[in-house]
């Protein structure tokens, strides 16, 4: 079931969401070579508390986890699409790192990630992330009154196969609300025209992730959170969360 949100609470949302912002650019600010990653979920856990809000993360446990997760941000890096556990990992020099962070505040929930490079960037990299970006950008276009989800996912989908790029089976975005994860998915690939029509109240957490040796195979790594790419290549992912409106889509994750 899809909850249309009013107004009023989009911009309680939205509060929520600057809190997530303000999260991921401490944590890229942050980030550099010989930083661990459990520092990096440290500066994310600190601006929860400074904001009096909770995470979403931390403890959550869907049905395929073994085990709750216990980090308030997820940090993928390199061969790592999404759902890296923090550990004591400190970063190197090249690295392309997705940073995926929650925060829900006055019980609402705002998601996002970045994905960037640590110390010298290689082409390909930068190429990788900004196609991603590009997709974002072209599925929260797609994301108005009168579309429907096919759209969003049309338009991410051929802005990454465009480009080369896999999509991971399976994995795209949704809803979000009360709950990190709510209906509608919304997946990063499909075909214009199909599925649920896009409504004025409608909040999505639109995410495509982009394999960069062009297979869309993954598997979980023995965490049994982290998916790695199968090719051994690296992927990127770039999410914002979004709110439909007859004024246009209103990204409440802007940073």
């Amino acid at each position: 079931m899809v909850e249309l949100k009013t107004d009023t609470s989009i911009d309680e949302m939205y509060a929520a969401g600057q809190v997530v912002g303000r999260a991921l650019t401490a944590v890229r600010e942050a980030a550099d070579v010989g930083v661990s990653l459990l520092e990096l979920d440290e500066v994310a856990h600190q601006v929860l508390r400074d904001a009096g809000a909770r995470s979403p993360f931390l403890g959550y446990r869907p049905s395929f986890a073994p085990t709750p997760f216990p980090a308030v941000l997820c940090a993928s890096v390199n061969n790592a699409i999404v759902h890296g556990i923090p550990n004591g990992y400190r970063l190197r020099d090249g690295d392309l790192v997705s940073m995926d962070f929650g925060a829900e505040l006055g019980g609402w929930v705002g998601d996002s990630a970045i994905s960037f490079i640590v110390g010298r960037p290689r082409a390909a990299d930068v190429r990788l992330i900004e196609t991603a970006e590009r997709a974002l950008a072209a599925g929260i276009e797609a994301a108005v009154v009168g579309n429907r989800i096919g759209d969003i996912a049309h338009a991410i989908g051929t802005v990454c196969r465009a480009a080369g790029y896999g999509i991971p089976d399976g994995f795209g975005g949704h809803g979000v609300g009360r709950h990190m994860h709510e209906d509608p998915s919304v997946p990063n690939e499909g075909r214009p025209g199909r599925g649920l029509p896009l409504r004025h109240g409608m909040v999505l957490a639109i995410e495509p992730m982009l394999i960069g040796g062009g297979t869309n195979g993954y598997h979980a790594a023995p965490d049994g959170w982290t998916l790695r790419t199968n090719d051994g290549s690296r992927a990127a992912h770039a999410e914002h969360t979004v709110a439909i409106t007859e004024a246009g889509p209103r990204i409440l994750t802007a940073r």
